[in-house]
């Protein structure tokens, strides 16, 4: 009887196979390891979120160099919108996504980028809006001020961008740049 009892099945069956903690030790790295791709991703958003918006005070700035120079009489526009205006037999100054990025709704890429009036006390009026070749819906003015900020700091960038008539493009990691921009804030080269 001692014989049957030594080669039963159940002694001869090898134990294969992951154990339980093994298993969860598994499941943890993937975890981790997807959790530190998640995070990446993000960066990697925002990064991509960042560099479009400066892309977009490019754009802008050159935008208001050839609205100034060839329709507001040497003044600049005051508005998204009037940039996006075509003059007679010409296309509009900048692209139709930038256009309506001044609002929360239609932000481009994570950022809200507005064109307004620059609060410098030496701005004034240079051709009223009726003279300027896209009919513009307010005078060229001798100033301009753009800015270019994240929908939710921390989620879809981390730096507002500010620019006026000279074309440098500021950044700050903490606040929306003031209007007007003043001296000491880091910029872009």
């Amino acid at each position: 009887m001692a014989d049957v009892l030594l080669s039963s099945p159940d002694r001869n069956r090898s134990d294969s196979g992951f154990t339980l903690i093994e298993l969860l030790i598994v499941v943890a790295i993937i975890g981790i390891l997807a959790a530190i791709a998640v995070i990446s991703m993000a960066r990697a958003r925002q990064s991509g979120n960042e560099a479009s918006a400066m892309g977009s005070m490019r754009a802008i700035t050159g935008a208001q160099a050839a609205y100034a120079s060839s329709c507001g009489g040497g003044g600049y526009a005051q508005s998204n919108a009037d940039l996006a205006k075509a003059p007679a037999g010409s296309p509009p100054f900048i692209p139709p996504d930038l256009e309506k990025a001044d609002l929360a709704a239609t932000a481009k890429t994570g950022y809200i980028v507005d064109v307004n009036d620059n609060e410098d006390p030496d701005n004034r009026d240079v051709q009223v809006a009726a003279d300027t070749c896209n009919a513009s819906a307010t005078a060229s003015r001798a100033m301009y001020h753009v800015g270019a900020d994240p929908v939710s700091r921390g989620v879809t960038g981390t730096r507002s961008f500010g620019s006026d008539r000279r074309g440098t493009i500021f950044y700050s990691s903490t606040a929306a740049i003031p209007n007007p921009i003043p001296g000491g804030l880091d910029f872009l080269q």
